[in-house]
């Protein structure tokens, strides 16, 4: 059992040590390093391995928290990886690309700092890299059929692994020059770097799935296929495609050169990163101007640091958070309060409670300066203050507004249904209606989300597969694919 008096004797938080601000900047490696083993294993006593561990419900994965936080606690790393993998098939991008819902629904943070689960994970998951625990494992029998996964995120290879695990026989397309999805070109280097996802796919290839680089499905070129090509060669397809078309920013001056979708800006940043392109769209020596307040916004915000920019300005239409967490969101909800992510603490400045009206152009007829108003919602709409209009220079205006939806996957096939809210239809298994043998799995079919769900979606349509395919299952079935975080 757990410690009974950590908690007590270990009341303070010690989050996961950074590189310093001037030395980091300087470069494109991972901003975070590892944790002394005596701060982690004092950390992970603090667990209360609570009656009900209500950080199983933050998690839509059911991560076995309280148990390899006390595998922690005694050092035993190679029983914690286990627990730690029974659930999360890649501990090591959720340890460092998820927000932590679990923490912010740790019975502790009631009343203590919660427990640092995150930073447990991912020390557990390195260690266990480094030590040769991560090994691949290749399925008891094999069941003669073929799946393909249409997307190489964290969904499609959550449903990759778990299927072929199960016996069947699974190829991975992706449009894309290397394997990841937005986790190889999407995630800064400085936040993940793609080191630890190759290591991943290293076990992977080991288990016997194959990929295929460069294929668009539903593209015009030589190897691209069709919805139907799939469906005709494969038992099964599940599209895990992320949901990956752009909301434009919708004003005047919205298309003056200079003016660019987030992806397009980040996309060839890390191939710059990696060292596999040059430079195609430079912050050096321009103001930045980031209009959107969410990750991919902070994304770009260190990045245009590291690119050397003169100035960074990310804006918000949300007012300033509380620091605290607001009455209507109660514990275990996971709140909406002030957050300083490392790129925040980098420079730049951030600006709340304001709505973009207008790009205006330069000398150049290109971007030059974007004129914004404060104000606030009021029902729904924002509400301007009269007399608040001013303009910020602005030679590179990135547009981080979030998604609106999957790119289409079936052109010259009957079009999938989609939802009111642009992504496809689906049953709570995942599959589509009156499309036998297709599934949707991750983004593609709850819209924008985080990493948890999508690797808990991956997992669970993987067993929805499986049952299509033999006629029942042993597999894991973490959430349906209408299920919800809880709210109230």
């Amino acid at each position: 059992m757990a410690d009974p008096k950590g908690f007590l004797n270990h009341r303070e938080r010690e989050p996961q040590p950074s590189r310093p601000v001037p030395v980091r900047i300087m470069d494109w490696h991972e901003v975070h390093t590892a944790q002394d083993d005596a701060v982690l294993r004092r950390q992970a006593s603090r667990c209360m391995d609570c009656g009900i561990p209500f950080c199983h419900q933050g998690c839509p994965l059911g991560n076995l928290i309280p148990e390899w936080n006390d595998l922690t606690r005694r050092g035993n790393f190679r029983e914690a990886i286990e627990r730690l993998h029974a659930t999360n098939n890649f501990p090591e991008f959720t340890g460092r690309l998820c927000p932590a819902p679990c923490e912010t629904s740790c019975v502790l943070a009631i009343s203590q700092p919660a427990v640092t689960i995150k930073q447990i994970e991912v020390s557990v998951i390195d260690r266990a890299f480094d030590n040769g625990m991560v090994v691949p494992h290749e399925p008891e029998w094999l069941s003669g059929k073929t799946v393909a996964v249409v997307g190489s995120g964290p969904a499609g290879l959550a449903v990759a692994q778990q299927l072929s695990r199960a016996g069947h026989t699974v190829v991975v397309f992706e449009r894309h020059d290397a394997i990841g999805g937005l986790l190889r070109y999407g995630i800064p280097e400085f936040k993940m770097e793609k080191a630890v996802l190759d290591r991943r796919l290293v076990q992977l290839r080991g288990e016997g799935i194959r990929f295929h680089t460069g294929v668009t499905i539903g593209g015009g070129g030589e190897r691209d296929y069709s919805l139907a090509d799939l469906r005709t060669r494969f038992d099964a397809v599940v599209l895990a495609t992320g949901s990956t078309v752009p909301r434009p920013l919708g004003v005047q001056g919205g298309d003056l050169p200079g003016v660019h979708p987030a992806m397009d800006y980040l996309v060839p940043a890390n191939r710059e990163a990696l060292g596999t392109a040059e430079r195609q769209i430079s912050a050096e020596g321009k103001d930045v101007v980031i209009i959107g307040g969410g990750d991919t916004g902070a994304d770009c915000y260190g990045t245009a640091i590291r690119q050397g920019a003169r100035s960074v300005t990310q804006l918000d239409i949300r007012p300033p958070a509380p620091h605290e967490r607001p009455e209507h969101q109660p514990w275990p909800m996971y709140p909406l309060i002030h957050r300083v992510g490392e790129s925040h603490e980098e420079g730049g400045e951030r600006v709340f409670g304001v709505n973009t009206l207008e790009v205006l152009p330069g000398a150049d007829s290109a971007a030059g300066r974007i004129r914004i108003v404060d104000g606030e919602r009021i029902d729904g709409r924002f509400d301007a203050h009269a007399g608040t209009e001013r303009d910020i220079p602005a030679q590179l205006v990135l547009v981080a507004l979030g998604f609106t939806g999957p790119d289409t996957v079936a052109e010259g096939d009957q079009s999938l249904a989609r939802t009111d809210r642009g992504v496809f239809v689906r049953d709570e298994r995942y599959a589509v209606p009156d499309r036998p043998g297709i599934f949707v799995a991750g983004d593609a079919g709850r819209g924008q989300s985080l990493i948890v769900w999508a690797i808990a979606e991956g997992r669970a349509c993987a067993a929805a597969v499986d049952s299509y395919l033999i006629g029942e299952t042993t597999l894991p079935f973490p959430v349906r694919a209408d299920e919800a975080p809880i709210g109230v």
